[in-house]
């Protein structure tokens, strides 16, 4: 005869289970999703631009941009879902037509493709994740943020916007964001993006780092 302690102990572990199954289910049944939100670590002082590097100036929102050789850096994120009025009808896919990722090893993130080209891999300090760059938003264009794809609202509200310290793990493909790009001109905010990668093109410090 089982003991009430140990029913109840088997019935809490059940609970738990179907609870981390309904979860993963709402963001993608072939997603293995942590339940904890790990909150990110300050950014350190030694992010900042390298006053050795070429001054790039800022974005709209007063942060700056940083040279392509400087992997460490301070920048604003913020939060996306699928479910969201202006991303609704692509359901949970990214600008190239494969699925958003969430797991416990790789997330997705939206960045404008000049700044952090398709591809991007990077981490932000205190979280275990890799995140890459495989999506992009119009209301990224022109500045550095990165907008980190969270599978439900409560997530994205959770994240908010946060200003976070990342390191770029390995650039992305210049060519191939131009690619993907080059029939989407007729959107601004794509053809502002393959405007300023082919500028780029011809500058021996962007092919050199990236």
């Amino acid at each position: 005869m089982i003991s009430i302690k140990k029913a109840t102990t088997i019935l809490a572990a059940c609970a738990c289970m179907l609870a981390g199954g309904f979860e993963a289910q709402g963001a993608s049944s072939s997603q293995v999703v942590s339940s904890d939100f790990v909150y990110p670590l300050a950014p350190s002082p030694s992010a900042k631009p390298d006053p050795k590097l070429p001054n790039l100036g800022r974005d709209k929102h007063g942060l700056p941009f940083y040279h392509p050789q400087q992997r460490t850096r301070v920048v604003r994120t913020t939060a996306y879902t699928h479910s969201e009025s202006d991303h609704v009808k692509y359901g949970p896919r990214n600008a190239i037509g494969t699925s958003l990722k969430y797991t416990n090893q790789v997330r997705s993130a939206a960045a404008d493709w000049s700044v952090y080209p398709l591809g991007t891999k990077f981490r932000v300090k205190g979280q275990p994740y890799l995140y890459v760059v495989d999506d992009y938003g119009s209301a990224l264009v022109g500045t550095g943020t990165i907008d980190i794809y969270q599978p439900s609202r409560s997530l994205m509200r959770k994240w908010g916007r946060r200003v976070v310290e990342i390191t770029v793990v390995q650039w992305g493909s210049s060519e191939l964001s131009m690619q993907k790009l080059s029939d989407r001109r007729k959107f601004r905010h794509c053809d502002r993006m393959f405007a300023a990668l082919q500028k780029q093109r011809g500058n021996a410090a962007y092919a050199k780092a990236k």
